[in-house]
């Protein structure tokens, strides 16, 4: 059986444009990489929109008229892919998304909260369903490798690493919660996602607010 189309070769898809992001915090990065936690048990309030946008675009967002992301890639080939799966989320449904980073706005790929099925399909963890959202990272591995060879697939990894920490120091910055998490069912995430064969699940994240306030 062939696997549902993505959301992004859709045309009839919703998009949802993100509010901006932002460049000035007051977290510097020091404080940043001293506060940076792995955290599974979250307090059960909600995420905002503004939230969201700024998560993904820590994780690939655009930083130049070039088409720079926020994470280094091996030749600038950018194989990684994002989605979110929200379930407590003001002013968004609860549902699966599709980040694009050129537009940064969301596709709509499913409507319904699919924290807890995402979580059957990471081994029952309990912080992928407590989580107010879930990002998921996944990769095209033939766009690096094409150029690269067999010598893409670690660069690949060395980037979703890259990615996955940006948006550790980000959730900080934000005063909330997250942990990376790799042990899942490659085969069930997709299928939520609805992501063909040629993307690899490689890492989800439950973000939230800590359990117990802020740090």
């Amino acid at each position: 059986m062939c696997p549902p189309a993505s959301a992004q070769n859709n045309p009839a898809t919703e998009s949802i444009g993100l509010p901006a992001r932002r460049t000035v915090s007051n977290t510097s990065v020091e404080e940043a990489l001293l506060n940076r936690r792995s955290v599974r048990e979250f307090s059960g309030e909600p995420l905002t929109l503004s939230q969201i946008s700024q998560l993904l675009w820590a994780a690939q967002g655009i930083t130049d008229r070039e088409g720079r992301r926020t994470a280094p890639s091996a030749g600038a080939l950018y194989p990684l892919e994002i989605h979110v799966v929200t379930g407590n989320v003001t002013d968004l449904a609860a549902g699966v998304y599709k980040y694009t980073a050129k537009q940064h706005e969301l596709l709509e790929v499913s409507v319904g909260d699919e924290r807890r099925a995402l979580g059957r399909a990471a081994a029952k963890q309990d912080c992928v369903v407590e989580g107010a959202a879930v990002i998921i990272f996944s990769a095209v591995f033939d766009r690096t490798t094409q150029k690269y060879g067999p010598r893409g697939v670690p660069y690949v990894h060395i980037e979703v690493g890259h990615a996955v920490e940006n948006v550790c120091l980000q959730a900080v910055a934000l005063d909330l919660g997250t942990v990376v998490v790799g042990s899942f069912d490659d085969d069930a995430v997709r299928k939520i996602v609805q992501t063909p064969r040629d993307q690899q699940p490689l890492a989800l994240m439950p973000i939230g607010r800590a359990s117990g306030g802020s740090r």
